[in-house]
């Protein structure tokens, strides 16, 4: 798709003499949501001889009753394309007047993070959990894409397809956005989400000059996480450190395996089948407390899983091996599985043809 930047306005060429018209509105990373939703389009006739490339919209008038239909996947690309423009202007703005930068997993510890911090703040919440799906060159833009082709084909967390992916690009753009001379702090615990996510953001920022300070939550979690970086040991990143997380990262970002677990202060890579073995007898033992062999639905036995579990991993990996084992033939299944709430398990009883 051929586009033209003409500030504040990108223009696509959609068709051979169909441009659509975007407006750039501030400098915050668009999503497929917002553009669709909130974005400011217009759409424009191209006259039978007139060259795209000089195409201007000043002094048209726009068609109206005009819409246009794009696939999922090329209306990411038209999203990428715009976030490459606002990448282009944010470097030439101030875009904070605060005086440091908090780094933390999850959006939903974004948003506690932010109403716990006096303004003015500055919060980036990374988006994904990178304890499971390939880490392969994930900095780049075809480690991104082999890991969002493996999570929609295995992942069932009920987002639209490309969500998440436009997602991870934008909080990407965001921590290399990071102005240089600002102090960065990064909040983790001891679980495999905030591990890798912490040798992660490392290696992003591994040319950035600023000072990284780490903020230790030890063993508690996020949900139960209070806010406060007085209530936590909060301790500048050395040279050493530095270079052992970065090295860490490096050896994590080779490998296309799927599932780590945080064992004895390191992350490790496990077995896709990890749990497996664990499911099962889980669910064994769940049909000798019902005293017969029922359908159970999925979303309950996921709980049911988590509660019995030290150090829980995430429910949408616990569902994908729940199906996996659906689809091999060791559970029965009940209902369409486009989501847990909507299908039910029991484990399959071997039968005899004889």
């Amino acid at each position: 798709m051929e586009t033209i930047m003409h500030d504040p306005f990108i223009y696509f060429l959609c068709e051979r003499n169909q441009v659509f018209v975007y407006k750039i509105q501030n400098f915050d990373y668009v999503t497929l949501t917002n553009v669709m939703e909130k974005g400011e389009w217009k759409g424009y006739e191209l006259q039978p001889s007139e060259p795209f490339t000089a195409f201007r919209h000043e002094g048209r008038n726009p068609k109206e009753g005009w819409s246009f239909w794009v696939a999922p996947d090329q209306l990411s690309d038209m999203v990428d394309i715009i976030n490459d423009y606002i990448q282009q202007q944010r470097k030439c703005v101030t875009m904070t007047n605060a005086q440091k930068v908090h780094i933390v997993c999850s959006e939903s510890a974004a948003g506690s993070l932010r109403v716990a911090l006096a303004p003015p703040k500055y919060v980036i919440g990374f988006p994904e959990d990178l304890s499971i799906g390939p880490l392969w060159k994930l900095d780049e833009r075809r480690g991104q894409v082999f890991r969002h082709e493996w999570l929609i084909e295995n992942i069932n967390d009920e987002m639209d397809d490309f969500v998440g992916h436009t997602k991870l690009i934008n909080v990407i753009r965001e921590i290399r956005d990071i102005p240089m001379h600002l102090p960065i702090y990064i909040w983790y615990g001891n679980n495999t989400e905030e591990q890798c996510g912490l040798r992660f953001f490392l290696f992003l920022l591994r040319e950035h000059p600023n000072d990284i300070f780490l903020i230790d939550t030890a063993d508690q979690h996020a949900i139960n996480r209070q806010w406060n970086p007085d209530l936590y040991e909060v301790k500048q990143l050395s040279v050493k450190e530095h270079q052992m997380l970065l090295q860490q990262w490096e050896s994590l970002m080779q490998s296309k395996e799927i599932f780590r677990q945080w064992q004895h202060q390191h992350v490790q890579t496990v077995p896709e089948n990890y749990y497996d073995s664990f499911i099962v007898t889980t669910l064994e033992q769940l049909h000798r407390e019902q005293g017969n062999i029922d359908f159970i639905q999925t979303g309950t036995f996921l709980l049911e899983l988590l509660t019995r579990m030290e150090a829980p991993p995430n429910i949408f990996y616990l569902e994908y091996r729940v199906r996996y084992l659906v689809y091999n033939g060791f559970f029965a299944l009940k209902g369409i599985p486009k989501t847990m709430r909507h299908y039910y398990v029991k484990i399959r009883q071997k039968t005899s043809l004889v």
